[in-house]
């Protein structure tokens, strides 16, 4: 069974405001169209069915945030970069709907 850690909205936005997730790398696994709609400042698009091929674009030596809409494409994506190797890998719970709604902003 594969391991990576899970953080909760808050805690993910309180880093991202502080600074301190520029250590790491935040990437998106939703679709263009979605990132047109509403994303972070300085995260990175990287949609699921591309993380396969872009496993050697991916630091493994940095923490790898990873967001979708909800919770469940960065669910896939976390358990499969773990499955790869990747030690330090967290998945956003709740997605950019989550992080959204924590900043006044009605995603859905």
């Amino acid at each position: 069974m594969s391991n990576y850690e899970h953080i909760s909205p808050g805690e993910f936005l309180r880093l991202y405001d502080r600074g301190e997730l520029k250590n790491g790398l935040v990437i998106d696994v939703r679709e263009p169209f979605e990132w047109d709609y509403y994303h972070l400042d300085g995260t990175t698009l990287m949609p699921l069915q591309t993380i396969p091929a872009s496993l050697g674009r991916l630091p493994s030596d940095r923490k790898i945030y990873v967001v979708c809409a909800h919770g469940v494409r960065s669910e896939y994506a976390c358990r499969y970069l773990a499955e790869q190797g990747y030690e330090d890998v967290v998945n956003v719970i709740g997605g950019m709907a989550a992080l959204a709604a924590a900043r006044g902003f009605a995603y859905d």
